[in-house]
């Protein structure tokens, strides 16, 4: 076998099968408001806590340089264990809501080991075409977080227990395939010691903090979106008369399509650049965050639906390249640290973004408050603007 050839698909699969574990609460939300008499707001506090989960862990991993210092796909697997045991955690039927948030903060404590550790093990493989790479496995990452909602559309409605086993199974899985096969790359500088200002020092650096803010911007709008598709699909319905949605297989669609656009936009970056790339797919996104509220009033479901399609393409399509950007901009050996610190910020300010949006969902029903998103997307283009 030459593993040279199957590096990146083995990245990828591994990537996939391991964030699985993101949505998996998201997917079978409703079950848990029933079986555990959670109140209706529960989608937006269980995304928050894997959110607040993933947020100190790269906290930790990054003052502490782990993925720096040890082997990635060590780092990986362990973290893809003890990910898949506290996922399956939720099964437990003496769960009430603080042991639920509790499951779901260290299941995303544990994803901090995987999703920018997944990127710097891509980013030691591959030094030339890191965009194109890096849009494979964020792709992965899209499809490995919407496929929670397949899954509850596949096994049905009385067996969302194998929601949640499933993704700890994919998981365990995807760790051992990166130990196993993927080994520490040829573009990997060990960091030797401990460095508890590098994750802080690298921002000292103009082209990475714009690179860094621009994907603050992104991150701002990118899962309280994705939270709430779910959401914006039942307020539709609801609004008008004789539309009734598939609502889990419509949201994998729209989530998971946003794999195939961070293929396309990686592609593109080879072409017009990372950085113009960026710009069109952010700026794209933010137009769709002004409009949406009026979409609720157009009396067509399908173009309902491919406003959604389209908003789903273009508000991951850059998350790839903002990576790429903050990956280009840092030295070799502080590569892991710098974006395991940028993903540490930038889902901090998916919290803000995601609870705003709950907390009004609750004050009103008004769908304008969705246009509430834009404020990522104009920060990130202001910041993109100013880049070297």
């Amino acid at each position: 076998m030459n593993r040279a050839k199957i590096i990146l698909p083995v990245i990828v699969l591994s990537q996939f099968c391991c964030t699985s574990l993101w949505f998996a609460g998201n997917g079978v939300v409703n079950d848990l408001v029933t079986n555990f008499n959670l109140q209706e707001n529960a989608l937006g506090h269980l995304t928050s806590a894997v959110q607040f989960g993933f947020i100190v862990g790269t906290l930790v991993f990054a003052i502490l340089t782990i993925s720096d210092r040890f082997s990635p796909s060590k780092v990986f697997l362990t973290c893809a264990l003890l990910g898949s045991l506290f996922n399956a955690g939720i099964i437990w039927d003496g769960n009430t809501l603080f042991t639920l948030l509790a499951f779901r903060i260290l299941t995303g404590f544990f994803l901090a080991g995987i999703y920018p550790v997944g990127m710097k093990i891509a980013a030691d493989h591959f030094d030339k075409g890191l965009g194109k790479s890096l849009g494979f496995l964020v792709g992965a990452l899209v499809v490995g977080t919407a496929f929670p909602h397949l899954l509850k559309e596949l096994t049905g409605g009385g067996l969302w227990k194998y929601v949640l086993l499933s993704t700890s199974s994919l998981a365990v899985f995807g760790g051992l395939l990166m130990f196993i096969i993927v080994p520490d790359g040829p573009y990997r500088k060990q960091s030797q010691n401990v460095n508890f200002i590098a994750c802080f020092s690298v921002f000292r650096q103009q082209n990475f903090r714009s690179a860094a803010f621009g994907y603050f911007g992104h991150m701002w709008e990118l899962y309280a979106f994705w939270a709430f598709v779910p959401l914006l699909l039942k307020a539709y319905s609801l609004q008008q008369s004789g539309v009734n949605f598939n609502i889990p297989l419509l949201s994998f669609l729209i989530i998971g399509v946003g794999g195939l656009a961070c293929l396309l936009s990686g592609y593109m970056a080879q072409i017009i650049g990372a950085k113009r790339t960026a710009f069109l797919a952010l700026l794209l996104s933010g137009i769709c965050c002004i409009v949406s509220p009026f979409m609720f009033a157009i009396e067509n479901e399908v173009f309902f639906v491919g406003f959604l399609v389209f908003w789903g393409v273009v508000v991951i399509a850059d998350s790839p390249l903002f990576s790429t950007l903050v990956a280009q901009n840092v030295t070799p050996e502080l590569k892991g640290t710098a974006l395991t610190i940028v993903n540490c910020i930038g889902f901090s300010v998916t919290i803000i973004s995601i609870q705003l949006l709950t907390s009004l969902s609750a004050f009103t029903d008004s769908n304008y408050i969705y246009s509430i998103l834009a404020i990522g997307p104009v920060f990130g283009l202001i910041a993109l603007s100013v880049r070297r």
